[in-house]
């Protein structure tokens, strides 16, 4: 007669076996969330506006701002490109309304990153003629959004925003 193979005796499932899981449980769920939140903080590049507030209420300034603006029915042109050195090359001129160059302006031009403010770069603008700008500065390839003022005795009369492609 063959003799039946003992039982194996089952865990038993101990209050302090579930505490375990449950810490273990926990613990990853805190360490998966840790790493997410560091990687979300460190690769944000700012925010556009640090007070939503304070942007509304100069919201109708703004407004009155591009109206001022768009009556003076000026043309800005502007090519980007590359020199042999790999830096960004920029040349802009400002006409008026009757095409005749716009004279008596200073400018400043940034080259704005659509996702990341960290590696925006600023364009240092010289005056060559009578509303001819030139300016040199290092940036990547991709996509930039071009923003330059345009200063009369400190203050902006005319803002250029616009999307381009540095290759």
């Amino acid at each position: 007669m063959a003799q039946p193979s003992p039982k194996k005796k089952s865990r038993e499932l101990t209050g302090f076996a579930v505490l375990m899981w449950l810490v273990a449980f926990f613990g990853v769920v805190f360490a998966v969330n840790a790493v997410m939140v560091k990687a979300a903080t460190s690769t944000f590049g700012g925010v556009e506006t640090t007070s939503s507030y304070q942007a509304g209420l100069k919201f109708k300034q703004t407004m009155a701002n591009a109206e001022k603006q768009a009556e003076l029915h000026w043309h800005v042109d502007g090519t980007l490109s590359r020199d042999k050195a790999g830096e960004a090359v920029l040349d802009v001129s400002v006409r008026d309304a009757k095409g005749g160059p716009v004279s008596g302006l200073t400018a400043q031009a940034r080259l704005e990153h659509p996702a990341d403010a960290r590696r925006d770069h600023d364009v240092p603008l010289s005056n060559i003629g009578a509303g001819q700008f030139h300016g040199v500065a290092a940036a990547d390839a991709g996509r930039w959004e071009l923003v330059i003022d345009f200063l009369r005795d400190g203050k902006r009369v005319f803002l250029s925003r616009s999307r381009v492609m540095l290759n």
